[in-house]
């Protein structure tokens, strides 16, 4: 069953039992009731027609596997819904508690005041809590960092992350202390007025020294943990620009800075290996594999050492810059590469001047 149907939101028509167990092991998420004037609808469009945060797929897999209830018997996607229709989503798992509450979490703290904090993440921590990771995550360390401060409640969506970067991606974020502190931040970051730069060690000879990327980012259709980049006047996914520069070149892999126009989902990721540079140990996209060099057995074990090293995304976000919400200066802040990636870059470093000197 696909685990993401957890993340489906609550709405107006939904009434939440409290994960009372049915008679054959299913617990129920959500219930949708249909009114009395409801015309024959397929359950599919029902269901997206009530909840928008989902799409028409994940809600026909979820009936395919038997998950999609009317009236306590489960039907296929093809249901035609009648009014007083009682139609649920039953899964074997009871439904999580996400209420964030507050765990002793060591951070690293580059900037605060009593307005925001900017936090260097370590590559391994989930940023939010979600599916699969409830805790142990910097939304949690976050809560108890500021655990004595009155005016802040971690379960209040006005306050807090502003923007986020993937688990195995290291570096900088910002955080919203107050209200008033979100809405001027999250308005920085909508019109683009941020400045983010990141270091990636991409697989390949990047051959132009600086380039820009643009294609629109959405789900991957054929699997739906991956990001997948569409033409730019397509309407699948979300416009997204990045633009990179090369820093140093390693004959098989080489390090680019990124900076980002927009702020998708895996943009950098999913906007690399559009061009044929994934991530270097980047296991979604592909970079995990020996893309480039030789096929002696003395690279591969150098690789499988490399990869030993830094066993996630070769992926860094190591400046921000944003204006201050109340004082409104500028600020910039800068983090040193983590200490994984600095050490798979070193590694190739040393492989090259090994190589230049035969």
């Amino acid at each position: 069953m696909d685990d993401t149907l957890e993340k489906l939101p609550e709405t107006p028509y939904t009434e939440i039992d409290d994960d009372e167990e049915s008679a054959d092991g299913l617990y129920e998420h959500w219930r949708l009731v249909a009114d009395k004037g409801q015309q024959l609808l397929r359950v599919d469009k029902f269901i997206i027609n009530l909840i928008h945060d989902t799409s028409r797929n994940r809600v026909q897999t979820a009936a395919d596997a038997g998950c999609i209830f009317a009236n306590g018997r489960p039907v296929k996607a093809n249901y035609r819904v009648k009014p007083g229709d009682v139609i649920t989503l039953m899964l074997d798992r009871p439904k999580h508690d996400t209420t964030i509450t507050a765990e002793e979490i060591p951070l690293n703290i580059i900037y605060e005041d009593n307005e925001v904090m900017v936090i260097n993440k370590p590559a391994g921590m989930v940023v939010h809590p979600g599916c699969g990771n409830y805790h142990g995550t910097l939304v949690n360390a976050i809560a108890w960092h500021l655990r004595d401060n009155p005016g802040y409640d971690p379960n209040d969506p006005t306050v807090g992350l502003v923007h986020r970067i993937d688990k195995d991606t290291s570096g900088l974020l910002v955080i919203a202390k107050t209200p008033d502190a979100k809405t001027k931040l999250c308005a920085q970051f909508f019109n683009k007025t941020t400045r983010r730069r990141y270091n990636a060690l991409v697989w390949g000879n990047v051959q132009q020294d600086s380039g820009r990327i643009e294609g629109n980012i959405g789900r991957n259709p054929h699997d739906r943990l991956q990001m997948a980049v569409f033409p730019p006047d397509s309407e699948i996914g979300k416009p997204a620009v990045t633009h990179y520069r090369v820093l140093e070149r390693f004959g098989y892999v080489t390090l680019v800075e990124c900076v980002l126009e927009t702020g998708r989902t895996h943009q950098i990721r999913a906007h690399m290996r559009h061009i044929g540079h994934p991530l270097f140990a980047d296991e979604r996209y592909g970079g995990d594999q020996i893309l480039w060099g030789t096929r002696s057995s003395t690279y591969n074990s150098f690789i499988h050492n490399c990869m030993a090293l830094c066993p996630r995304q070769a992926l860094h976000a190591k400046t921000l810059g944003f204006q201050h919400p109340k004082t409104g200066k500028e600020m910039d802040f800068d983090s040193p590469i983590a200490d994984d990636m600095q050490a798979l870059i070193d590694k190739w470093r040393t492989y090259v001047a090994g190589a230049q000197r035969k």
